[in-house]
């Protein structure tokens, strides 16, 4: 036998009590005790909290629904009225001959892309 033990001393005043007599069940039967308990809690907990996250969502999603008159700008019948020919030809008349190439300066050392 070796100098030291290998499990811990536990008097005879240790195993009389709950904790002692749990223990010793607990090596025996370990789902029985731990393991069902553990999945019951789990499952009992999302039941309990499946109507609170729904009412968190609804209150999140009333939110979102609110919108003023003002902030319509396009949503239904009522919304802005959008010609496309006038919107066309805005988009056409951008002075596109007149624009300037820019060259942007590298950093000290920095790779210029050519190989």
């Amino acid at each position: 036998m070796g100098a030291f033990q290998k499990n811990k001393y536990r008097s005879a005043a240790d195993t009389n009590t709950f904790a002692g007599k749990y223990r010793a069940a607990m090596a025996k039967r370990p789902f029985l005790l731990f393991g069902l308990p553990f999945l019951a809690v789990m499952v009992g907990g999302s039941f309990v909290l499946t109507p609170a996250t729904a009412i968190r969502y609804e209150r999140h999603d009333r939110k979102v629904q609110m919108v003023s008159r003002e902030d319509e700008l396009g949503i239904g019948k009522a919304g802005r009225r959008v010609n496309m020919r006038d919107e066309y030809n805005r988009l056409a008349n951008k002075d596109l001959d007149n624009w300037e190439q820019k060259r942007v300066g590298r950093l000290k050392g920095e790779n210029d892309g050519i190989l």
